[in-house]
């Protein structure tokens, strides 16, 4: 067999891209030490359209998911868009499944499929089968199936009940879907079939409504009442401020059908499943374009990829890691390619060749295995922690981050607002300890998903759920996007719903 060569104008064909892929997969498992089967999940990579791309987009990227019309209104969105040229496609898409699928671009050429290959089906692979948030919430060998049962439990919902009904449903628990994460695992009872969860769903319903039935006639349920009906203790225990909103409601609405409850099920399972995404976007990022990075560098050493190739691919590679300036009009905050990328490419260098202030910094990295520590890095955390412990002080100076304290100020005279920015650190030691600090503290959850919990209903009264929102940083609610938002839960609920400032 001929020894494989490819230029920057070589074309992609199957027979191609599975010889690539073999090169791939030698150089992750002797030189990264990912070996397939232990740290990767087995590949599946599939050539797709930009129109099934952007179908992709809009159903997160599963092969499968139930109907709603935010998923055809992100299609028209991104189609119209793309089609103006006001937006790019991704040159690939990856999903956390077993076996691991990965989207390829069919415009790439065969460089580009190279390194999305390597990027997806090996990087984004690895954070997946071992970042410890992934390996504790979820369950990447289960995810199709699971989607398999929404996709047609809901379209039964919409044969029985109408597609209004069910949209209704789906609209208010969409809603609060940032509001359906757990922090810490739950206590669950063993693993039962779908239908044998479904059945048990609706003894359990059954069981709330003759609970309802004798509340609706006395004002409490004596344990003589509960003995008598056959009703044991509730097994589902909550805090005395439960963080989970749609999971409370999906337990404790004293009249919800049942067809609904499972509806809100499935939407607390998917983001639940899909909740480590986005705490660890900049290291599964930053993972991933580490490792096409060095695979794509082995393949031109080796002779694999020509020098017009790879001249070709730093060109796309720079273009992912472009950070812009503050004062950019693209500037939209910290790319997490650029960032994680950076952070852990320095990693390996500390690893290899410190400097005094790397001694000073990171002194349990100096002589350690870079690959060891790497994977430590990209494994054994999500992005503050990762920030908090991997940043560096040369990382900071080469992209220029700062601290800036901001007010605004609100002229009456002349009805406009000024921003006044103050820089409060600086590159010295103290800065750099600082700024990291800061830097961590950005990617924490509660910067981007308001803090909302809810403290109790009253379901031997009025049944009224009572929610708080507690405000960060001074950090307000939007009084429209709120009122809207209370109007979904009050449909779920069943009865009135308060929240408090």
């Amino acid at each position: 067999m001929s020894k494989l060569i490819i230029n920057s104008r070589t074309d992609w064909t199957p027979a191609l891209l599975e010889r690539a892929w073999e090169e791939i997969a030698i150089i992750s498992e002797e030189e990264l030490e990912l070996k397939p089967g232990v740290d990767l999940y087995p590949n599946q990579f599939e050539v797709v359209s930009a129109e099934q791309m952007l179908d992709a987009y809009s159903s997160i990227g599963l092969p499968v998911h139930y109907n709603h019309w935010s998923f055809g209104k992100e299609f028209l969105s991104n189609a119209k868009a793309y089609e103006k040229g006001r937006m790019g496609l991704a040159y690939e898409m990856v999903i956390n499944s077993n076996p691991c699928v990965n989207l390829l671009m069919e415009e790439n050429l065969a460089y580009m499929q190279i390194m999305v290959m390597a990027h997806a089906g090996v990087g984004h692979n690895a954070v997946f089968a071992n970042n410890v948030y992934f390996r504790e919430w979820t369950h990447a060998g289960s995810i199709i199936d699971y989607m398999l049962f929404a996709r047609d439990y809901i379209r039964h919902c919409e044969e029985r009940y109408g597609l209004t009904e069910v949209e209704q449903v789906l609209d208010a628990a969409h809603s609060i879907s940032m509001h359906s994460i757990d922090k810490y695992k739950r206590k669950h009872h063993p693993r039962m079939s779908e239908e044998q969860r479904i059945s048990a769903l609706m003894a359990e319903d059954d069981r709330r409504q003759r609970e309802l039935d004798i509340i609706l006639q006395r004002t409490t349920i004596t344990q003589s009442d509960t003995k008598a009906l056959g009703v044991e203790e509730d097994k589902d225990t909550f805090a005395e401020e439960e963080e989970n909103v749609l999971y409370y409601i999906m337990k404790k609405s004293p009249n919800l059908a049942r067809w609904k409850r499972e509806i809100l099920r499935i939407v607390y399972k998917v983001n639940q499943y899909f909740s480590p995404q986005g705490p660890t976007k900049t290291l599964n990022e930053g993972f991933a374009t580490f490792s096409h990075h060095y695979i794509m560098r082995r393949l031109e050493e080796k002779g694999i990829l020509t020098s017009d190739a790879y001249m070709a691919y730093l060109q796309s590679h720079t273009g992912v890691i472009y950070q812009p300036t503050y004062k950019s009009r693209h500037y939209s905050g910290h790319n997490p390619y650029a960032l994680g990328f950076a952070v852990l490419s320095d990693v390996k260098r500390i690893c290899d060749e410190p400097t005094k202030e790397d001694e000073q910094w990171f002194p349990k990295l100096v002589g350690k295995r870079w690959q060891d520590a790497v994977k430590e890095a990209a494994f054994e955390h999500r992005d503050d922690s990762f920030i908090q412990q991997y940043l560096s002080p040369k990382v900071i100076r080469d992209l220029h981050l700062f601290t800036v304290n901001v007010k605004h100020h609100y002229d009456s005279q002349y009805g406009h607002t000024s921003t006044k920015g103050t820089v409060t650190e600086i590159h010295d030691d103290l800065g750099y300890a600082n700024i990291r600090s800061a830097l961590a503290r950005s990617k924490e959850r509660i910067n981007y998903c308001p803090q909302i919990v809810v403290q109790g209903a009253d379901l031997e009264g009025d049944r009224t759920l009572k929610l708080r929102f507690d405000s960060y940083m001074g950090r307000t609610l939007n009084e429209d996007d709120a009122n809207q938002v209370l109007g979904y839960i009050d449909n779920l609920w069943g009865y009135k719903v308060q929240m408090t400032v």
